[in-house]
């Protein structure tokens, strides 16, 4: 059987520009490429491109697959929404890292598991996954866990290495969030052990009232400058990082 690779980018926190598309199709004459997409997969030849600088410059997330068994996923954040540190925490081997570059956090996720050329097709996956970017954006801890899981289970951990806080919610996995643990298979026997020191996870969205209340408290030209923003269509962000201030005054 040939060999198969899928790449797919996807933009979420800014359209891509004339100019990026333009730059983007001197990779490839065949790619499907859009304001918010690269997409190309591979029976012979090799991507042209660097998905590291491309995650640096244009993405926001990033998925890969090929038929002879390696999986990588690679989320891009805002410096703001998730610091290095956390990162590097929960994230510590070779299997599960992160990196930051111009005030952008850049992790990566891979699985290598030898299938001896079995038919795949990577259509699909990075939109099962997309939401768990969205998640660790609100302060959603989960992912992040999973990537420590994911060194755990390759061997890669030392027998002192401290485990990072347990996030609640391990056993209510959103879908995306399973999706994500069968992308990167992760043996749910140790995510099951592990779920056992999770609490539930409560959901703010069913905390409206105290939401409408700490809302009232905030300044105005605050309120002022986020409905701007938000309106403007030229940040996405500042709805977020209200959650995220609320999720920690909440606590």
């Amino acid at each position: 059987m040939s060999e198969y690779q899928y790449y797919e980018f996807q933009a979420i926190d800014r359209p891509l520009t004339e100019k990026d598309m333009r730059e983007l199709r001197s990779y490839s004459t065949r790619a499907r490429i859009t304001s918010t997409s690269f997409v190309n997969d591979y029976s012979w030849g090799n991507f042209k491109g660097d998905e590291d600088v491309w995650m640096e410059k244009y993405f926001d997330a990033f998925l890969y697959l090929a038929n002879w068994g390696t999986h990588v996923l690679k989320l891009r954040l805002p410096s703001r929404l998730l610091d290095i540190e956390t990162a590097h925490l929960y994230c510590p081997g070779e299997q599960a890292f992160a990196r930051e570059k111009s005030g952008k956090v850049i992790l990566t996720f891979l699985s290598d598991e030898e299938k001896a050329g079995e038919w795949v097709e990577g259509e699909g996956h990075l939109s099962s996954l997309i939401s768990v970017r969205a998640e660790l954006a609100r302060g959603d801890m989960r992912c992040l866990y999973l990537g420590w899981l994911l060194c755990a289970q390759s061997g890669e951990l030392d027998d002192e290495e401290v485990e990072p806080p347990v996030p609640p919610g391990l056993g209510q996995l959103s879908a995306s969030l399973e999706s994500l643990v069968e992308f990167l298979r992760i043996d749910t026997d140790l995510l099951f052990m592990a779920a056992l020191a999770s609490r539930p996870i409560v959901d703010a969205r069913e905390k409206a009232q105290e939401i409408r209340k700490w809302v009232a408290n905030l300044q105005a030209d605050e309120k002022d400058d986020v409905l701007t923003r938000l309106m403007a269509g030229k940040d996405l962000s500042p709805a977020t990082e209200l959650f995220r201030r609320f999720i920690r005054e909440l606590d």
